[in-house]
């Protein structure tokens, strides 16, 4: 016990020294705002982070503002993979949301490499006025396994840093920061006056009159046991057919992200005993689109039988089980495929274009996506493609040759890292196609038949024989 509190002593004086800079260093880049109170709300009882920042601002300048920042440390920064946020007018049930732009953007006056993200307003915030906003911002990959290896009977512990000060680029009079943990089990946290907890819930402050960039890092090491699923690589290939069918594959690599499996696994003790395993997983839930057909779940070595299918008017829901639990650092590879029909996710727009109106992002619940990869294939003869996404993307086109093809299809590939169950979103794939194009392989086909047929009866009327000329 006495290493491991020299450990924790350890890594707090490190997280301390790194930003100990940070309070009070640098001069606001705007200050005509003021925070008038902040609440804070960090939700850790999954491996993604979600962290819900309440706001009210007040303008304190002469002229307007237009925009609020949100500043973000470079960890955070790091590991951020959504940032909403919406203006709240009213009150309790009758409260109603606006949702606002939200955009990164560049400052060189940040301390200590200090990220920024924008907030625009709807409109511009005059002087003596007040807004209300409410953010939503989730991290990923920022719960650190400690110890990083356990034993099959051992429960997974992670730190998680953040700062008991909400960090601004403006003066925030009043405030408060309150984290959950998914259990009551807490090995140890940070103790920064005033600071109060009970059971799952820490509570950080209030702190008052605080100035700009105001930073008290913490460290709290707690129990969390859940399902540490990312999937390193995700490819999701939806290829459409006007013949009535959209057919998706999609490629997994999952790797279980928490505390390394140490020593040998034992069957018998992981089914006999119900706290063997605690933080591994059998089993995923995916959450797939109403009227699915012709689904299957195979990896390397074949078809895996031990999957359930739910179908219901709304959605269907796919529980698949890998061939073996998943303790921390083991991966597994997999394939799940199925059909739906063509009338639910194509569309014809007024002017004639034809769209695809699909969701986004991975279809496994509560897991994070490293790198997701996209592929939109066109039917042959496709013009014109373009996708709109709700969010940043990268874009490109290539060309796939599939049976019958002559020219080939063209295919919309979308890519996007750090991705959340949040990404899953509608997206559309905007395409022109004539219908003149699907009676190129039925005409490919009728004519391939009638050479053959024509070879067949010029053959047979054909007399190859060699026969002697008689003399006379």
């Amino acid at each position: 016990m006495g290493a491991m509190a020299i450990l924790r002593l350890a890594l707090v004086f490190s997280i301390l020294t790194s930003f100990s800079l940070l309070a009070g260093s640098s001069p606001s880049p705007s200050t005509k705002l003021q925070i008038v109170t902040a609440e804070r709300r960090i939700d850790l009882t999954s491996h993604i982070v979600k962290v819900f920042l309440t706001l009210k601002v007040e303008n304190i300048g002469e002229s307007s503002a237009s925009e609020v920042l949100l500043a973000f440390s470079p960890t955070e920064a790091d590991c951020l993979a959504v940032v909403k946020a919406a203006a709240s007018a009213g009150k309790k049930k009758k409260k109603s949301y606006l949702p606002l732009d939200v955009k990164p953007t560049d400052l060189s006056d940040g301390p200590n490499g200090t990220k920024y993200y924008l907030i625009h307003l709807l409109k511009p915030l005059g002087k003596g006025e007040a807004i209300s906003l409410e953010v939503l911002y989730i991290l990923t990959h920022s719960l650190e396994p400690f110890p990083v290896e356990i034993s099959q009977s051992e429960s997974q512990l992670v730190y998680y840093r953040d700062s008991a000060k909400i960090l601004s680029p403006y003066p925030i009079k009043q405030q408060a920061t309150f984290l959950k943990t998914p259990s009551s089990r807490v090995e140890s946290f940070t103790r920064v006056v005033p600071t109060d907890r009970a059971n799952t819930e820490l509570r950080y402050g209030p702190y008052e009159e605080q100035p700009p960039f105001s930073y008290s890092p913490i460290i709290v090491h707690f129990e969390n046991n859940k399902a540490f699923s990312v999937v390193e690589e995700l490819v999701r290939e939806i290829e459409i057919s006007h013949w009535g069918s959209i057919q998706v594959t999609e490629h997994y690599k999952l790797v279980h992200a928490g505390a390394r499996h140490k020593g040998a696994f034992s069957r018998v003790e992981y089914q006999s005993r119900p706290n063997s395993g605690v933080s591994s997983f059998k089993n995923l839930l995916a959450e797939l689109p109403p009227r699915v057909h012709s689904v299957y779940y195979r990896d390397n070595i074949g078809n895996i039988s031990s999957s359930r299918l739910r179908t219901n008017f709304k959605k269907s829901e796919l529980l698949i089980e890998p061939r073996y639990p998943l303790f921390g650092g083991w991966k597994s590879t997999f394939v799940i495929g199925y059909g739906v029909p063509l009338e639910d996710f194509l569309f014809e727009a007024a002017d004639g274009t034809r769209y695809l109106n699909y969701s986004f992002g991975c279809p496994l619940a509560e897991t994070v996506v490293d790198k997701l990869t996209v592929k939109v294939v066109l039917p042959e003869g496709s013009k014109n493609p373009s996708a709109v996404v709700p969010f940043p993307v990268e874009q490109r086109t290539e060309r796939k040759y599939s049976y019958l093809d002559v020219v080939g299809r063209t295919v919309v590939v979308l890519e996007k890292s750090n991705v959340v169950p949040e990404h899953n979103s509608p997206f559309q794939v905007y395409y022109q196609f004539s219908p003149i194009y699907m009676l190129a392989e039925p005409l490919m086909l009728t004519s391939v038949f009638f050479l053959f047929f024509m070879a067949c009866v010029t053959y047979l009327h054909l007399d190859l024989s060699i026969s002697k000329i008689k003399q006379t």
